[in-house]
């Protein structure tokens, strides 16, 4: 059986693009990344060059966030190097089929790599300390910043997924799929805040349903501690051209679901610390 090849992965440039901002939020973007490793390109299987299973065009749909002072932390590097929204000891996150943190498989069930190209054990080792540690490190010290700046910082994990993924889930996802870890990583207030703004909108929405949140919603979000995190799931069909293999822009989904987004960061930076809403509620009586 093939150990699998040995990539290099040190001395590479800094494994995501941060602007910080000025608010309590911080919008993580872990799967927009489309840069591979240094010859690793032709070791994909020729399905894979294409990167069909990245998050496509996350920043451009957020282009909104500098202007209302949000700070932002995006993927430089595919998830076909490494899944940032999974746990370092690649535990899995869902009890269903699903990738993992070196996936060897697309969400069409394909294989990635050709035979025998799979990374060897020296290079996960470098990929988990070079590119996966540096990005959940730079979450934990913004949030950090953020909650001794305001007394709470609240994280949005930003991702989309093609709406029919029979690898993954039977049927079409709703439009907006929100996850706070079945209501352990962020107050009640904040995801049904935001839920409320989809559910008026004409896109489809539910909340914990097929996606609940990554590693990333799992391990940062601790309401207890004033760290309020919540994932939103967007449908692709949203914002890309019909031909969904083309992987284009459509200007006009895009300025639609924009009337959906945009108020749904608004409605964070406005609403103060979930917690101290969760507590207002409940001394009403409601």
């Amino acid at each position: 059986m093939s150990q699998g090849r040995f990539y290099p992965v040190e001395n590479l440039p800094t494994p995501y693009h941060f602007q910080q901002g000025d608010s309590p939020l911080l919008v993580s973007m872990p799967h927009c990344g489309t840069e591979l490793l240094p010859n690793m390109k032709d070791s994909l299987t020729p399905q894979a060059q294409a990167l069909p299973d990245t998050d496509w065009y996350i920043p451009e749909l957020y282009d909104f966030l500098g202007s209302l002072n949000v700070s932002t932390l995006s993927a430089r590097y595919s998830r076909y190097v490494v899944d940032l929204n999974r746990p370092s000891d690649d535990k899995p996150l869902y009890h269903t089929k699903t990738t993992g943190l070196f996936p060897d498989i697309l969400f069409s069930d394909q294989p990635i790599f050709l035979t025998g190209h799979e990374f060897d054990s020296a290079t996960k080792e470098r990929i988990t300390e070079h590119i996966w540690q540096p990005y959940h490190q730079k979450v934990a010290s913004e949030l950090q910043r953020i909650q001794q700046q305001f007394g709470y910082a609240i994280l949005f994990d930003a991702h989309s997924i093609a709406a029919q993924v029979p690898m993954l889930f039977t049927g079409t996802l709703p439009d907006f799929n929100l996850g706070n870890n079945s209501g352990k990583s962020c107050a009640p207030a904040m995801l049904q805040t935001i839920a409320a703004l989809a559910e008026q909108s004409p896109y489809t929405t539910v909340a914990n349903g097929r996606f609940t949140g990554g590693y990333i919603t799992r391990h940062f979000g601790q309401p207890h501690h004033n760290i309020h995190a919540v994932q939103l799931e967007l449908s692709q069909a949203t914002y890309l051209r019909d031909d969904c293999t083309s992987y284009q822009l459509d200007p006009e989904k895009l300025a639609q679901v924009r009337t959906v987004l945009k108020p749904m960061i608004e409605s964070l930076l406005k609403m103060g610390n979930p917690a101290d809403l969760r507590s207002n509620k409940d001394n009403k009586g409601e």
